[in-house]
């Protein structure tokens, strides 16, 4: 107990002043094969074991590493490697991230020596590399997890973004300035490329629903559209109805037409039937149409459900889609812990509910934060120094730690401030087929 006590009070020291990590540390950038920068520190007391971070979702072109992870100073402090890869991908870049993470630890063994343990730590996008990473990639004695916020359901939430794409059209694709090409495959090949042409999806978004105009001065047909979008949709609110919208349009457009990813396949809609199978209005050969919703249920048979465009899937797109990546729960003696915010409108909390199902209890730990406004992966840094600290303990031969744990660790590191904590054991996670309908 008086070394636990010991380590939290220099968790408490660090948080407070994340600056001194130390000038000894080694530093390693560079690019692998694949392409993926990396970066690795390596302090100058290292106690053997290696984290890996890994970072969310980036529309952005691929460049070095500057981001180590919200925890970084914390981790080297207490004599952890700790390294990240940029990805050779942007977007949805689980098609390659297990060889990204390889390649990286293999640097890291040819220069440091192979570590005795691995811990992998990512938020949101990087929440299912993590889940990737412990049950597919080669990157040695992998003891212990920390996703937040993270995207653990994996590819099941492309059915939440073309649900969502595609209500958006029965809402507002008869609205004048309010349609948005596209349609199935997020946005035709030709559409200005992000960021440019962000402008144009947020204002035809704001002309049909006044999402980004304040709520006294939308028309009464906005309000309604806005009303009736949110309803179906369950996204909580404007801000979220906006960054939803970006992300299925350009990135379901990337995830379809990336000929890394499901473009461009020689084997492009054989035997998908329909036409709906392919991507809308490009033809044959040109893409697979991996995410559909040709049997699903949204209002019992009423307005959306005779409205929607439906869409079936080629199989082995949609087969290439669920490998990349959807977790099998095979996740060995690794000890995960996982945390959340409860009303995040991004990357859903029942992202968590999907992994629990496939995880062994005995595996994973969860703890959901409640938010009083949603936010994605808004978490204080107590919470988040509160579900590592607890991991650390349970890899180091602790129990595994509740929900319960994690808040009254949270509250030590903060000072016992209840502002800082929001754990609620309590907290009973909605089913994940409630808010991204079963296909």
């Amino acid at each position: 107990m008086k070394r636990l006590v010991i380590t939290f009070a220099l968790v408490v020291a660090i948080l407070g002043a994340v600056v001194a990590t130390g000038n000894a540390q080694t530093v390693l950038t560079g690019n692998t094969d694949g392409g993926a920068f990396f970066k690795i520190v390596v302090p100058a007391v290292w106690n053997g074991d290696l984290v890996i971070w890994n970072h969310g979702y980036s529309f952005n072109p691929i460049g070095p590493v500057s981001d180590l992870g919200p925890l970084n100073a914390l981790q080297l402090s207490e004599g952890y490697a700790v390294a990240a890869s940029s990805y050779q991908q942007n977007n949805w870049a689980v098609f390659k991230t297990k060889n990204d993470l390889q390649n990286m630890v293999n640097v890291f063994k040819a220069n440091f020596g192979t570590p005795n343990h691995v811990l992998v730590n990512g938020a949101s996008l990087g929440g299912i590399v993590t889940a990737q990473a412990i049950e597919k990639a080669n990157i040695g004695n992998v003891v212990g997890a920390f996703p937040f916020c993270g995207a653990v359901a994996g590819s099941r939430n492309w059915d939440g973004g073309i649900d969502l794409r595609l209500l958006y059209d029965v809402v507002c694709g008869g609205v004048p300035g309010g349609a948005i090409p596209g349609g199935p495959e997020g946005l035709p090949v030709g559409f200005p490329p992000f960021p440019a042409g962000v402008g144009a999806i947020l204002t035809a978004v704001n002309t049909c629903t006044g999402a980004s105009t304040p709520a006294a001065f939308r028309t009464p047909a906005q309000a309604a559209r806005l009303a009736q979008l949110l309803g179906i949709s369950q996204v909580p609110n404007t801000s979220f109805l906006n960054q939803d919208m970006i992300f299925v349009t350009y990135g379901l457009s990337d995830l379809i037409h990336n000929p890394n990813k499901l473009g461009n396949s020689n084997d492009s809609c054989t035997g998908a039937g329909t036409p709906t199978a392919c991507c809308t209005g490009l033809g044959t050969g040109t893409c697979w149409q991996g995410v559909g919703n040709a049997n699903v249920n949204y209002d019992g048979g009423g307005f959306f459900d005779t409205n929607i465009q439906r869409v079936t899937p080629n199989a082995g797109a949609a087969n290439r889609v669920e490998k990349n990546y959807t977790p099998s729960g095979n996740v060995g003696g690794v000890k995960i812990v996982s945390i959340h915010t409860d009303k995040d409108g991004l990357v859903v909390v029942e992202n968590e509910d999907s992994y629990r199902d496939v995880v062994s209890a005995g595996n994973l730990s969860t703890a959901i934060a409640i938010e009083a406004t949603p936010s994605h992966c808004g978490f204080t840094s107590s919470e988040v120094a509160a579900g590592w600290e607890s991991l650390r303990a349970w890899v180091g031969g602790g129990p595994q730690p509740t929900a319960t744990d994690i808040q009254n660790t949270c509250l030590f590191i903060s000072g016992f401030n209840p502002t800082q904590c929001r754990i609620n054991p309590a907290y009973v996670i909605p089913n994940i087929d409630n808010r991204i309908l079963p296909r």
